[in-house]
């Protein structure tokens, strides 16, 4: 059932469970006498639980939201001392107009000790001072307060209820919001030093600066329809690394070794989980090994691993030697470098409890290390 009207079905279920409860009370003040009771008695309570209706509605439409909750708490107060005033007013006043209480003495002489045939008719009773009707009634009034107290605490979950869906939505904005400047920035950061790679390849090789041109420009085609998505395919999102990697590999020397392994969905046939994964989430990681991981003078190892060891698990490990003149914790460290940080702010806001970042600056291989695992 869809969450509104689930919501809707509650509320039903609430206000008669509320009114059930309330007749019920109002019911259970009948005389204590056996026998039918005087369909004066009957229309009073029927007058005194519409006015119960009108206070309850009043306050949890309006005097709750408008009053209580807008900080005119004695406004709410000198309101309700009124409604009490008035329902016990009007009770008493129809009681008087119906002669209720002369009606209900009368039944319950006549049901108490019956008329006898042989004697003369009865006199009529009359109520004494003893039996007079007290000021106030204290059932109306005890109802009263319940009907009062129910429609505040309905007001107040109401009231957290729409708070809680105001934050909730308020924070969907901010996340939205934060999730496409961040996009914004990674991508033109990618964009640039891709561009950067090629130019200089066109120095050198004018057939393999093509070759990257049309890698670029598919990879482009990525950035553009996919990433704004907001999701994409986990196997279109290892393509795109691995055109990446291989456009990065076009401009490296023998002297790097790259190694990319990554899953095969060959060999789990054409059924092999693909689970939606946030595009962009792995090439910052790639990046900063290629950004920190090569020398031009000495040998360098970067190694990529890319597991799938569950339908929902994906584990990256990205490895790259490390070298003396470079800080092993370096990353980001050019002007405008925020491919690492925004990517951990980006996994906080989509993958919150399900996602962990180990970093080692310096393993026994002498690599800087960090992986990712992440539940999709």
């Amino acid at each position: 059932m869809p969450l509104p009207l689930l919501r809707s079905a509650s509320t039903l279920l609430l206000h008669a469970l509320v009114w059930g409860l309330v007749a019920v009370l109002l019911v259970a003040q009948q005389p204590d006498y056996p026998g039918p009771k005087p369909t004066e008695f009957w229309l009073t309570q029927a007058v005194v639980f519409g006015l119960l209706v009108g206070v309850f509605y009043l306050n949890v439409a309006w005097a709750a939201p408008r009053l209580l909750y807008g900080g005119k708490w004695w406004a709410y107060v000198l309101l309700n001392t009124g409604l009490i005033l008035l329902v016990l007013a009007v009770h008493q006043q129809v009681e008087t107009r119906l002669g209720v209480p002369e009606l209900v003495a009368t039944a319950r002489e006549a049901v108490l000790n019956p008329p006898n045939p042989w004697s003369g008719p009865r006199p009529h009773p009359q109520l004494g001072p003893e039996e007079g009707r007290p000021l106030v009634n204290v059932g109306v009034l005890l109802i009263t307060l319940l009907v009062l107290g129910i429609a505040t605490s309905l007001a107040a979950m109401q009231k957290g209820q729409l708070d809680a869906e105001s934050r909730l939505e308020l924070e969907r904005r901010q996340v939205a919001t934060e999730l496409s400047l961040l996009k914004a920035q990674i991508n033109p950061h990618f964009f640039f030093n891709t561009l950067n790679n090629i130019y200089a390849l066109t120095l050198l090789d004018a057939d393999q600066a093509r070759a990257a041109l049309h890698r670029l420009s598919r990879m482009m085609r990525y950035v553009l329809y996919e990433s704004p998505a907001g999701h994409t395919r986990l196997s279109q999102e290892i393509s795109f690394l691995q055109d990446y990697i291989e456009l990065m590999h076009l401009r490296l020397t023998n002297k790097v070794q790259v190694h990319f392994e990554r899953p095969d969905p060959a060999g789990h046939g054409p059924l092999s989980p693909d689970p939606f994964i946030a595009p962009m989430l792995f090439q910052p990681f790639v990046e900063n090994a290629f950004k920190h991981g090569v020398s031009a003078t000495a040998p360098s190892v970067i190694s990529i691993e890319l597991r799938q060891p569950t339908a929902n698990t994906v584990v990256l490990c990205v490895r790259n030697t490390v070298f003396p003149d470079r800080p092993a914790d370096a990353a980001d460290d050019e002007p405008g470098g925020i491919g690492l940080v925004n990517t951990q702010r980006r996994l906080d806001l989509l993958y919150p409890n399900a996602h962990t970042v180990r970093v080692n600056p310096r393993n026994a291989a002498n690599e800087y290390e960090v992986c990712l695992h992440l539940n999709l």
